[in-house]
């Protein structure tokens, strides 16, 4: 199922994540069990380390599955150290060589600060917004099809728009029940951004709070549903993609079999009680 970004192109709801999916021989496993049971869109980064092994998988997997590229949403992310004009540029080709293909369906700046400066550093507005004036040249191009912000703020992006007259197609966050940025959210769809969130699923550690809630649980229970199908479930019933990955054939194939049921709306506002504005991942919220 696709979502409609506000330039009219489409977005899957579901993608695979890749962050922590590294080696060669992970990467073909996790991807061809992704693309085999559905997913279309792969979402990676250059901070993952892993573009050169995605793109090889790719460009041997698709065309011998009778799948072209046109079937299948690149997603890369421009890194914390490549902040700023010209050097977004010379990172969005990087990528873009990694991944070995003519054009991304997606860019992103993953993060609103630059590596090595400090927060609170007044350069930080005058960097991203050099990186997006890159990103804008690269998709007028026709080098990126729609280009977005990761971990940005409501006033991250807004000085975006006031500099540049140009809104982000996309942000990615950090969202799930306990971390639910409902003002972000609300900007997010008045402009016409498209909310897709990470780290659905909580943590990465074995004490997982999210996987473990027993709100969560409970409801999980009620439906007969894994805890991360609801959790995947609870967001985009409310319009919001998610990026869930595994290395786990069973998780994979789960992860993205949310379209048939419902959660009714007793058990998501249940699930919507339990914000606590809680960042398991990166908190921008220092950053100038």
């Amino acid at each position: 199922m696709n979502a409609t970004l506000r330039n009219g192109n489409c977005i899957p709801f579901v993608g695979f994540g890749t962050f922590k999916i590294r080696s060669k021989e992970d990467v073909q496993k996790t991807i061809k069990a992704a693309l085999d049971v559905g997913y279309r869109l792969i979402d990676t980064a250059s901070v993952y380390r892993n573009e050169a092994e995605i793109g090889q998988c790719l460009k041997e997997y698709v065309p011998s599955n009778n799948l072209e590229r046109s079937d299948i949403f690149i997603t890369s992310k421009l890194g914390p150290k490549d902040q700023g004009e010209g050097t977004c540029f010379a990172a969005f080709h990087r990528s873009l060589s990694n991944l070995d293909c003519q054009y991304l369906d997606l860019y992103l700046i993953h993060w609103p600060g630059t590596q090595g400066r400090k927060p609170d550093d007044p350069d930080q507005g005058e960097l991203r917004v050099g990186s997006w004036r890159d990103l804008i040249k690269l998709q007028k191009e026709g080098k990126v099809k729609n280009i977005g912000v990761s971990n940005f703020l409501q006033h991250h992006i807004q000085e975006l728009i006031d500099k540049t007259g140009v809104c982000p197609d996309v942000i990615q966050t950090e969202h799930h029940p306990h971390c639910v940025q409902s003002e972000l959210i609300e900007f997010c769809r008045r402009t016409g951004i498209f909310y897709q969130a990470y780290s659905s699923l909580g943590t990465t550690t074995s004490n997982n709070p999210i996987l473990t809630d027993p709100v969560v649980t409970e409801v999980s229970q009620k439906l007969g549903k894994s805890v991360p199908q609801v959790l995947l479930k609870w967001a985009v019933q409310q319009g919001i993609g998610v990026l869930p990955k595994s290395c786990n054939p069973q998780h994979i194939q789960e992860n993205i079999d949310i379209f048939s049921f419902q959660i009714p709306e007793e058990e998501m506002l249940k699930l919507n009680s339990l914000n606590r504005e809680k960042h398991y991942c990166w908190n921008p919220k220092d950053i100038v």
